[in-house]
């Protein structure tokens, strides 16, 4: 499946074993559920009723469905295999290359031709017009496979989807469509090593030539994907300032610098003056290179002449709005990428779990009784209970932000489109954060259920938390989302933003009370929580201290999280009980309930004391000085 959407993916089986009586059965796996998508995607968000809409009109469940299989067969036979081996043996740079596992290329090659890597985009230029909602699914299958081999692809399409948007049909051709056939790779260049996510203080310059382009000198750091041989070319987006432009991010230009620069053919020619200082050698992530790129030090150009050859994108000094395309698509992958990594270890410490036997009931005074699971043991159904809460959980706000954005794209009402589009923007910086905290702590309970074995590398529960513990930092810090939630997101056009939220739990808390049943009182702690939310908002702004409100930005955005992660679980709630008898997976629907339950009963009561602690207007942070430490 290399082209359009009239190349419709191939049916594809699940794994599956012979059972005793011969027939095949598919395997449950251990990187994601089939059953939770299933029932996220199709008795949740219906994700069917898309094709009643032009751009999916081609779709059917039969092929989400397929190209579920697809990915899920993908990531297991291609990425999987070798997620340890990339972590083992990361990358090295020689002086000269990177040297990488032979395994990273072949899976991104089958990653790119079987369509994956351009489902979502038009078929105009080579996609499936898939929706986005169903596309998340399929690649969380190989973020949990691999989520570092998975950065790859995910910084390529962002950087090509920024192209369609705001490159010129030259830029498109040139650049886009070969990243999306898999040829090119992508990366964005934002951070230096003087001003981390300060892009404020960025100096990379990028001085006009007679011929239209630009050269660029300065130096980028913690770039992901920066340097490879894992296709002919990779295309760098780089922040950089022209001359005489404003100060601070008013100042900030979008250009387009290829690792190599093309002939009058469009093939690759000599290489561009963008060298590989080092590098990064990181605690997870290992196979993703992370490196310290210099742009213009004379190193690559023909005949030692400096500059990196840049092609300006867009208007000038538009620089920052335009990567802030890519980046939110970064930060919702981020948190689709923290969901997966706890999800499968979830999964993994639960058929650790259930395989272990050690120890007897309480009740069992025999010793010479047989052992039992650990499974049956109260504490550890409390980690599998806590873990199941938090990544299914975030499972289904990953996918309910993809929903977001096929509904901003593709709602028949422009009302609806911009009502979604002013959702997503509140939640993106939850959707980012939430599950990267949480889900890193679901990696931490997998761990714990495995005893002593979870902290040896002979289990993969050890690398996912170590992989895991990038999420939180990268593509915008736990801190800068905090200060985006409270000091931009909720209070944008006078408060339009929480208003958005707000309305969209109160029509789910409407339909929870019709419901009834085991609905009720789940719905009855979400709205006081919602109250508590906005009563919080106004008061943090109303003391006319900004500089107060912000000191409080993290503990605000945990609160919010567990608000919004509630309301997701109300909304899962809502089908169960709605289904009735009449549940399709009775086992699945009863593990829903009781995961629902633990949620609104463990997990939304930390939100009253952080509640009370934001009501306090406390000012500990702001009075605490720096030789105190």
């Amino acid at each position: 499946m290399t082209g359009g959407r009239s190349a419709a993916p191939p049916t594809i089986r699940p794994p599956a074993v012979a059972g005793a009586d011969g027939e095949r059965r598919p395997v449950s796996s251990t990187l994601l559920s089939r059953r939770d998508l299933r029932f996220l995607l199709h008795d949740w968000l219906d994700v069917t009723r898309l094709t009643e809409r032009p751009r999916y009109a081609e779709h059917s469940r039969e092929t989400f469905d397929a190209v579920l299989e697809l990915a899920e067969r993908v990531a297991t036979e291609h990425f999987a295999p070798h997620n340890r081996a990339a972590d083992l043996d990361e990358p090295t740079f020689d002086g000269r290359r990177v040297r990488m596992i032979p395994e990273v290329k072949a899976a991104l090659d089958v990653f790119a031709e079987t369509g994956l890597l351009a489902s979502t985009l038009d078929e105009s230029v080579g996609g499936m017009q898939l929706p986005h909602v169903v596309a998340a699914a399929c690649f969380a299958w190989c973020q949990a496979a691999n989520v570092a081999t998975s950065a790859y692809p995910m910084l390529t399409l962002g950087n090509t989807n920024l192209l369609l948007a705001h490159g010129s049909p030259e830029q498109i051709d040139t650049w886009a469509r070969p990243m999306i056939e898999g040829r090119f790779h992508g990366t964005m260049c934002l951070s230096e090593p003087h001003a981390g996510s300060s892009l404020a203080d960025i100096t990379t310059r990028a001085e006009p030539q007679a011929d239209g382009t630009h050269r660029l000198y300065g130096t980028k750091m913690w770039i992901s994907g920066g340097e490879h041989e894992l296709g002919e070319n990779i295309v760098h987006l780089v922040l950089a300032r022209l001359p005489g432009g404003p100060p601070g991010v008013k100042g900030i230009s979008l250009f387009i610098v290829p690792k190599v620069l093309l002939g009058p053919d469009g093939t690759p020619g000599d290489r561009n003056d963008v060298v590989l200082v080092g590098l990064n050698h990181k605690m997870g992530f290992r196979g993703t290179t992370n490196t310290l790129l210099g742009f213009g030090e004379g190193a690559h150009r023909p005949g030692g002449r400096a500059g990196a050859v840049g092609y300006l994108v867009g208007e000038p000094h538009q620089g920052l709005a335009q990567m802030f395309h890519m980046m939110n698509e970064a930060r919702i992958g981020v948190g689709a990428a923290a969901t997966a990594l706890g999800y499968t270890g979830y999964l993994k410490s639960l058929e650790y779990a259930r395989q272990r036997p050690q120890g007897r009931p309480l009740a069992a005074k025999d010793p010479a009784t047989p052992q039992v699971p650990i499974v049956a043991h109260p504490d550890v159904k409390r980690m599998l209970l806590a873990q199941k809460s938090y990544v299914e959980g975030a499972l289904a706000l990953v996918l309910y932000c993809g929903r977001l954005l096929d509904e901003a794209r593709s709602a028949p009402e422009p009302a609806d489109r911009a009502r979604a589009d002013l959702l997503l923007d509140v939640l993106t910086p939850i959707v980012k954060s939430w599950p990267a905290q949480w889900c890193l702590a679901a990696n931490d309970l997998a761990i714990q259920v495995h005893g002593g074995a979870g902290y040896t590398r002979d289990h993969d529960v050890e690398q996912h938390w170590r992989d895991n513990r990038l999420n939180p930092i990268h593509e915008g810090t736990h801190g800068i989302q905090a200060l985006d939630l409270l000091g931009r997101k909720v209070t944008m056009r006078d408060g339009a933003g929480l208003a958005a939220l707000v309305d969209a739990i109160g029509a789910t808390v409407e339909r929870a009370g019709k419901t009834g049943g085991e609905c009720t009182e789940p719905a009855e702690r979400l709205a006081a929580s919602v109250r508590r939310l906005t009563d919080v908002t106004r008061r943090l702004w109303s003391a006319g201290d900004p500089q107060l409100a912000l000191a409080n930005a993290t503990v605000y955005l945990e609160a919010a999280g567990h608000v919004v992660v509630a309301w997701m679980w109300l909304e899962q709630l809502l089908v169960v009980e709605t289904a009735g008898a009449a549940a399709p997976d009775a086992d699945l629907y009863a593990g829903k309930r009781h995961a629902a339950r633990w949620f609104f009963r463990h997990e939304l009561p930390r939100t009253g004391p952080q509640f009370d602690l934001l009501a306090s207007l406390d000012r500990s942070t702001l009075e605490m000085h720096d030789a105190w430490f």
